[in-house]
């Protein structure tokens, strides 16, 4: 799909130029300078000879066919480049031009027309307003782009949205001890993007690893379709920037004003198995590790170490990633008994002291790794008796050469100048200054493992009263009302088979009485209104109620201070609900992303849910895979599993509770709001039960869904139409 642009055979470089320091004459340089395997032809009107090759005054005159057109020309003049090379027969476009979508309204609509063309004409573009392309495979040898540095060699695929970053990266690759096996700068991304991209590496054998920077997901479900798949292949990690400018929403809802796009982007890329980092330090560092280490079979880690205090650090930092510290073995322990000297440790972290020479790192790193019970090895060095690092990392690296099946990592708390003569030399493992970066390393390892492990989960579905939701939601959105009451909400998660508190509904003191003797004492009472949402901040919510007298004066003195409110209207009466007995509240919701769509949250719920902020949020639909890690990844987890004798939560019904709740977001995606909080988990039985509920749809969108209008009669449900 994308072979014409990313191995071209010959390129036409459209706006090639002598003039020094422009980017035709700096594209025309780096193909050259970096030996491009294929044939290279200049266009330029005047003609001539420019870097030594002769120029075409137009694409068309060029006596070979074309696979890769690099368009260099003023942004006026690119349209009629593209009718020219289309005429040509030229399928690969390279736009590098700028003044695009990127300067406003009318460069937005010459890249309309841009676009328009390319897929009349059956073409691939890449840009506008980009750097280029690089793939530096010794068959290909393309640098076809203007950062100052020639490519170094290496097996990840990187996409940049930036592509001033991107040129920056290519600059420092060297001094990263990186290399890439193609680059591709998508700019303004008119039609080749990331997922374009991606796609196109999954079946690369070159590229091993696939690094993406990204400042927004064009398509978040094609993104998850085919990062979810190919993340299983090879390793992604993505930089995404803007998270500050993201922002919660000003929604009302607990979980819309916890959310916001960043939130989203980060559920998009945790279910796709995208690793995401935060930095370009931390983006790179991964790399190194994935370009140099295989995936573990587990997460046992031991290490090496010449001093005692980075080794207990190193233990500090595996252990809080949730990493095991490796269980020597006693034959691997007798061994290493057997060189080391007596003042050594040989349990783990494996102490050699500061008198350790090359030779006891030689021997007992190929003891250790020889060790069933290790899956990966941190090697500690620090500078004693004269001892040199460069020596001590060679001779790690050539038992690594030896034994590649186990990832290794060197942490070496030298001079600077080490890591400066390691970007000169060929490694084959990655080397960091400090431990807490090497265990990082691991756990993106690990975590890249337990996703390959991960099955790919199911979305089940589940039998549900859907004519009753739609009744229910088509009586509010007649009434103009987006904001279902809180009976209204309770009764739609009751159709959807979500457990919900025994209840009635009472529009005076005497029904209210009568449901609260049924149900039996202690119980709740809730106000549920048209015009006021959130209860609480208006007394609304009265709690273990012990009798019919308590209830009559709660009912009384709930009706006194709503009038002092002026809150009499829109209240349509009270809801009596079981009073169900636990000290766990939890949350979960819906909350919808205008890029994103509808999110899925769970955490700790009650009143002080937006103080700790302990939730977690999904893309809906939810497989049952994301259902139980939302429930596992939140710090109350601890609570839920029963912690000082209180009764474990029945986790797989508060499972199916999302799952319940992401099929009602798919079966009504106009839904815009929605929370149950709390989800109270029942002391007696462990369940979680939806005590309070709140649905907000988006109102125009639901009577176009439903066929349901706005009419002024109050009672029907689309009969006025």
């Amino acid at each position: 799909m994308l072979s014409k642009i990313m191995k071209p055979k010959t390129i036409a470089v459209i706006g090639a130029s002598t003039k020094e320091h422009t980017i035709g004459s700096d594209i025309m340089k780096r193909l050259q300078e970096y030996k491009f395997n294929g044939k290279i032809y200049p266009v330029n009107p005047k003609g001539g000879i420019i870097e030594g090759l002769q120029a075409y005054t137009t694409v068309n005159e060029i006596p070979d066919e074309i696979d890769l057109a690099l368009i260099v020309v003023n942004a006026k003049f690119v349209l009629s480049t593209i009718d020219q090379c289309h005429q040509k027969g030229i399928k690969g476009l390279c736009i590098i031009t700028a003044g695009f979508k990127e300067t406003g309204k009318e460069g937005a609509e010459l890249e309309k027309q841009l676009l328009a063309k390319v897929k009349e004409y059956g073409m691939r573009c890449v840009g506008p307003n980009c750097l280029g392309v690089v793939n530096t495979h010794p068959d290909i040898r393309m640098d076809a782009c203007f950062a100052e540095s020639l490519p170094e060699r290496g097996n990840i695929g990187f996409v940049s949205q930036s592509g001033a970053l991107g040129g920056g990266i290519l600059n420092i690759l060297k001094d990263l001890n990186l290399g890439f096996a193609q680059f591709i700068s998508i700019g303004n991304q008119a039609d080749v993007n990331a997922e374009t991209a991606l796609e196109y590496w999954e079946n690369e054998e070159d590229v091993k690893q696939i690094l993406l920077y990204m400042e927004s997901i064009q398509n978040p479900a094609n993104f998850r379709k085919l990062a979810t798949r190919i993340s299983k292949k090879k390793p992604i990690l993505a930089l995404k920037a803007g998270r500050s400018a993201a922002g919660a929403s000003a929604a009302s809802s607990h979980t819309g004003s916890l959310a916001g796009a960043d939130k989203a982007a980060n559920a998009l890329l945790a279910q796709s198995g995208v690793i995401r980092e935060y930095s370009l330090k931390n983006l790179f560092a991964t790399a190194k590790v994935f370009a140099n280490c295989p995936i573990p079979k587990g997460d046992r880690v031991a290490i090496i170490t010449n001093s005692g205090g980075p080794g207990i650090m190193a233990t500090d930092a595996v252990c809080e990633y949730g990493m095991q510290m490796a269980k020597i073995s006693d034959e691997t322990k007798e061994k290493l008994r057997s060189f080391l000297p007596s003042a050594a440790s040989v349990k783990n972290p494996i102490d050699m002291i500061a008198s350790a020479p090359i030779e006891h790192y030689k021997q007992t790193l190929e003891t250790v790794i020889k060790d069933d019970n290790v899956d990966m090895i941190m090697v500690i060095y620090l500078p004693f008796l004269g001892l040199k690092d460069i020596d001590v990392a060679r001779a790690v690296m050539e038992i690594k050469a030896q034994n590649p099946s186990k990832p290794i990592i060197g942490v070496f708390m030298t001079k600077s100048e080490f890591f400066t003569k390691l970007s000169d030399m060929d490694v084959n493992m990655p080397f960091f200054m400090y431990a807490e970066e090497a265990a990082d390393g691991f756990n993106r390892l690990n975590q890249q493992r337990k996703w390959i492990e991960r099955p790919e989960g199911n979305i089940p579905t589940y039998s549900v009263d859907r004519q009753k939701a739609s009744q229910i939601i088509k009586q509010s959105i007649s009434e103009g009302r987006a904001q279902l009451t809180t009976r209204e909400s309770i009764d739609v998660l009751d159709a959807y088979g979500i457990r919900v508190c025994k209840s009635g509904f009472a529009k005076d003191i005497d029904e209210a009485v009568n449901i609260a003797n049924s149900i039996g004492y202690p119980v709740v009472m809730k106000m549920t209104s048209k015009t006021t949402s959130h209860k609480t901040d208006v007394g609304g919510v009265r709690v273990n109620i012990q009798s019919e007298e308590q209830l009559r004066n709660e009912y009384s003195d709930l009706i006194a201070k709503l009038k002092e409110k002026n809150l009499l209207e829109g209240l349509e009466g009270v809801i009596i609900q079981e009073m169900v007995k636990g000290n766990r509240e939890m949350v979960c919701g819906i909350a919808t992303d205008p890029q994103y769509g509808p999110m899925m949250m769970f955490g700790l719920g009650g009143v002080f849910i937006e103080v700790m902020k302990d939730v977690t949020f999904r893309i809906a639909p939810l497989s049952d895979m994301d259902a139980q890690e939302m429930i596992k990844s939140v710090k109350a987890y601890k609570l839920l599993e029963g912690a000082r004798g209180t009764t474990p939560a029945q986790m797989d019904q508060i499972k199916e509770t999302l799952l319940r709740l992401s099929q009602l977001v798919s079966d009504y995606p106009f839904i815009d709001e929605l929370d149950i909080n709390p989800l109270l988990i029942s002391e007696k039985t462990g369940e979680g039960i939806a005590v309070d509920g709140r649905i907000k749809v988006r109102l125009e969108e639901a009577m176009d869904k439903l066929g349901a209008s706005n009419c002024s009669c109050g009672s029907c449900a689309g009969c006025c139409q």
